[in-house]
C-alpha cells in the first residue's frame, strides 16, 4: 500500500472530517496527535478518544460504514499518511496480518472511549488533566504541549476555571509548567500517581497493540 500513502501536513485545528461527512480517506498520524469528538444536535462537542502514531483515524470504514460517527480534530501539529478508504477496506479483507492488527486498534478505541466516558463521569477534574496529558504525552515525541485552557475545557465538557483550578495545582506542585498555552510536564511519575486508573487501563491496551505491530511482518 506504500506507493498509494500520501504524506500530508496536519497543522492545528485541522479538522478532518465532521459527523456525518463521507470517509473517503483515512489518516495514519506520524508525529501528530488527533482528537475524536462527540457532538450533540446542539453543537457541544466533547473527546472521546485520542490517536497519534499508534493508530488509525477513520476506523468506521472497517465497520463498513460510508461516513463519520465523530469529528476529528487535529490537536498537536505534524504529519500523517492519507490512505484512500476504499483502498484500505480493499486490503483489510486480503491481508490476515494487517487486517489483525487494525482490528486490535478497534479494540484499543473502543476500550479508550469507553474508558474516557467512565472517567468523565466518575473522576475529579483534577485527574481527567492528569489522565488526559499522560495520554498525549504517549502520542508525543517530547514533553510539551500546546494547549489552550479554553479548548481543554471544551474536550472535557467542563469550565474554563475549573481546568485553570486544576492546572495551577499542579504547577505549584511542580509536576507541569504552564506558560502561554504551552504545556510541559516535569514530573511523569507524580502525573501518573495523580492520576487515575483509567489511565492505566488505556495505556495496557495500547501496549498490546504495539506489541503486536512490532511483531508483526510489517514492521520487519
Amino acid at each position: 500500500m506504500f506507493p498509494h500513502l500520501w504524506l500530508v501536513s496536519m497543522p492545528v485545528g485541522k479538522i478532518l472530517y465532521e459527523f456525518g461527512h463521507t470517509l473517503n480517506h483515512v489518516y495514519f498520524p506520524i508525529d501528530s496527535v488527533v482528537s475524536l469528538l462527540a457532538e450533540s444536535p446542539s453543537g457541544v462537542a466533547v473527546e472521546i478518544s485520542l490517536t497519534g502514531y499508534e493508530g488509525l483515524v477513520g476506523t468506521e470504514v472497517l465497520l463498513g460504514r460510508q461516513s463519520a460517527s465523530s469529528k476529528a480534530l487535529v490537536l498537536s501539529a505534524g504529519c500523517a499518511y492519507r490512505l484512500s478508504a476504499a483502498l484500505l477496506l480493499k486490503e483489510f479483507d486480503n491481508i490476515f496480518e494487517l487486517r489483525t492488527l487494525l482490528l486490535l486498534h478497534m479494540q484499543a478505541s473502543i476500550a479508550q472511549m469507553a474508558q474516557t466516558a467512565a472517567c468523565n463521569r466518575h473522576h475529579s477534574i483534577d485527574q481527567q488533566l492528569c489522565r488526559w496529558l499522560l495520554l498525549s504525552l504517549d502520542r508525543l515525541p517530547n514533553k510539551r504541549l500546546i494547549l489552550t485552557q479554553d479548548l481543554f475545557a471544551r474536550l472535557l465538557g467542563v469550565s474554563r476555571e475549573s481546568v485553570s483550578v486544576a492546572a495551577s495545582k499542579l504547577q505549584k506542585l511542580g509536576v507541569i509548567e504552564y506558560r502561554r498555552g504551552q504545556i510541559s510536564v516535569l514530573d511523569r511519575p507524580e502525573l501518573e500517581k495523580r492520576s487515575c486508573e483509567c489511565y492505566a487501563v488505556v495505556k495496557q491496551e495500547t501496549d498490546r497493540l504495539q506489541q503486536s505491530g512490532q511483531t508483526s511482518p510489517f514492521a520487519k
